[in-house]
């Protein structure tokens, strides 16, 4: 099985970027289809964005498209989430999951897709 491990959250201010990563070990990332999901505070998990195995195909939630950007480098074992225009709703744990499902990309955001999950990453957004 491939174990997940997301970096690169933190504070930032409204309008600001960051990067997210998701490090993958265990299994080489290029076997799964890949996507991140956010937790708000005492909201459900919901679906930000999604990655086919090789990269060519990507989905996103209408709140982040346009401003978030999903990609990933196999050879790395690295999938990252460029998240740009932050705003404080975009505050949330974010986290990353590898699905082995031979699916369209946009089924992707649901989260029986998925067989694992990292641990999350923390992102705060002030305003």
């Amino acid at each position: 099985q491939v174990q997940l491990v997301e970096s690169g959250g933190g504070l930032v201010q409204a309008g600001g970027s960051l990067r997210l990563s998701c490090a993958a070990s265990g299994r080489t990332l290029s076997g799964y289809a890949m996507g991140w999901f956010r937790q708000a505070p005492g909201k459900e998990r919901v679906f930000v964005a999604a990655i086919s195995r090789t990269g060519g195909g990507t989905y996103y939630a209408d709140s982040v498209a346009g401003r978030f950007t999903i990609s990933r480098d196999n050879a790395k074992d690295t999938m990252y989430l460029q998240m740009n225009s932050l705003n404080p709703e975009d505050t949330a744990v974010y986290y990353c999951a590898a699905s082995q499902a031979w699916t369209p990309v946009g089924t992707l955001k649901y989260e029986y897709k998925y067989d694992y999950w990292g641990q999350g990453t923390q992102v705060t957004v002030s305003s």
